[in-house]
C-alpha cells in the first residue's frame, strides 16, 4: 500500500497492511541522531518512512522581521506577527513570548487589513513542485494551517486573549472568523492552482495540563462555529481533517466530533490524555494519531517503551482509526537507538 492509500484507509476506519507511521522530532534531537548514526543526507521522514507531508501558507500580518538582541545562548527577534519571541541555541522548544505590537482591539483593528489574502502568500513554483513530487510518491499531503485560538494567540498574546474571551467575545469571535476565513481562501487558490490535496491538517491547541485553556461553554459560542466551517469546507472537496491540539481537551472531544473532525493528535500523555480510553469512548466517530510517551522512549530501560507500544497500539489500531505519532514531539533526550527500536516496535505491533 501507498502511504496516501495506508492513512486514508486509517481515517476511514478501514484496517490496512499496518499502521500508518508519522512523527514530528525536534531539531536538536536530528542533529543528534546524525552524530549517532542517522546519515548525513537523510531526514528522520525518509529514514523512517514518515508518511505525512504538510504543506501551508503564510498567515502572519507580514510585517518586517527583525533581530532585535543575540547572545550566546538566545536571540530575542520579532516575527512577522508582531510577536518578541527568544529562542534558545542550547536547546529546543517553544519560543518565549514577551510582547505583542496588536495587544488591544483598536491595534486589531488597525492590523486586520493585513490579513487579507495575496500572492506572496505561498512559494507558489517551489511548493507546487514539492506537492507534485510528494504525491508521485505515493505520501499523503495535507494543507496546513493553524486556526482558532493557537493562531489568534500568536497574533495578541494569550493572556490579552483570555482576557478578551471573558470581557469582549465578539472581538474573539472576530478573530477566529478572521482566521478561517484566510484559511479557507488561500486554500482555495491553491487547489485552483493546481495544487493537489489528501486531507487537511489544522493546528490549535486548546489544553494545558489539567483542561481547556477555557471553558467548554466558551469554546462552543466562540470557535465552535468557526471550526465547523472549515471542516466543512474540507469535507466539501472530499479532505478529511486532522487537528493537532496539545494539553488535556477530552472534555471538548464531543464538540471536536460534532465540528466534522475526522482525527484529533498528539494526545499527551503528561496532560492525562489516554489514547485506550479516548478510542473506547470516542473511537467510532474519531481517529487518533499519537498517544505514544516520549518520556518512555527516553527510558533506560528498553522494557518500558515496549509496554507503552503493546499497551495501546494493539487497541487503538483495531478497526483502523489510528495513526502513530508521538504524544507531542521526540526531544533531544531519546537517543538514535531507542528510537530505532520505537519504529521497530510500531511495526511489530501496528501490523494487521
Amino acid at each position: 500500500m501507498t502511504s496516501r492509500e495506508r492513512v486514508l484507509a486509517a481515517l476511514r476506519h478501514q484496517e490496512a497492511d499496518r499502521i500508518p507511521i508519522h512523527d514530528s522530532p525536534w531539531t536538536h534531537t536530528i542533529n543528534r541522531w546524525h552524530r549517532e548514526g542517522l546519515p548525513e543526507d537523510q531526514s528522520p521522514a525518509d529514514y523512517f518512512g514518515y508518511e505525512i507531508v504538510s504543506q501551508g501558507m503564510d498567515l502572519s500580518f507580514q510585517l518586517p522581521k527583525e533581530t532585535l538582541e543575540e547572545t550566546d545562548t538566545y536571540t530575542v527577534y520579532r516575527d512577522a506577527k508582531g510577536a518578541t519571541r527568544r529562542s534558545f541555541k542550547d536547546h529546543e522548544s517553544t519560543p518565549e513570548l514577551i510582547d505583542f505590537t496588536v495587544n488591544t482591539r483598536r491595534a486589531w483593528e488597525q492590523h486586520k487589513p493585513r490579513l487579507a489574502w495575496n500572492d506572496t502568500r505561498v512559494d507558489w513554483d517551489n511548493a507546487l513542485e514539492a506537492n507534485r513530487a510528494a504525491r508521485a510518491e505515493g505520501k499523503f499531503v495535507c494543507v496546513s494551517a493553524a486556526i482558532g485560538y493557537d493562531r489568534t494567540q500568536a497574533y495578541v498574546g494569550s493572556e490579552t486573549l483570555l482576557m478578551a474571551i471573558a470581557e469582549d467575545p465578539a472581538w474573539v469571535k472576530e478573530m477566529f472568523d478572521s482566521a478561517v476565513e484566510l484559511v479557507i481562501t488561500g486554500c482555495e487558490e491553491m487547489l485552483a492552482r493546481g495544487f493537489e490535496f489528501d486531507g487537511a491538517w489544522m493546528f490549535d491547541d486548546l489544553g494545558y495540563r489539567n483542561a481547556t485553556l477555557f471553558s467548554p461553554a466558551a469554546f462552543r459560542e466562540l470557535e465552535f462555529p468557526s471550526q465547523k466551517r472549515v471542516y466543512d469546507f474540507f469535507h466539501g472537496r472530499g479532505l478529511p481533517t486532522i487537528l493537532h491540539s496539545c494539553g488535556r481537551v477530552a472534555a471538548i472531544a464531543p464538540q471536536l466530533i460534532e465540528a466534522g473532525l475526522d482525527c484529533l493528535q498528539p494526545l499527551e500523555v503528561k496532560a492525562g490524555m489516554d489514547l485506550v480510553a479516548l478510542k473506547r469512548q470516542f473511537g467510532d466517530a474519531l481517529a487518533f494519531m499519537g498517544g505514544i510517551d516520549v518520556r518512555a522512549m527516553s527510558h533506560p530501560d528498553p522494557g518500558v517503551i515496549e509496554r507503552e507500544i503493546a499497551a495501546k497500539i494493539p487497541v487503538a489500531k483495531r478497526g483502523g482509526g489510528y495513526i502513530y505519532h508521538s504524544d507531542h514531539s521526540v526531544p533531544s533526550d531519546v537517543s538514535f537507538e531507542q528510537y530505532q527500536r520505537v519504529i521497530e516496535l510500531v511495526h511489530k505491533y501496528g501490523a494487521f
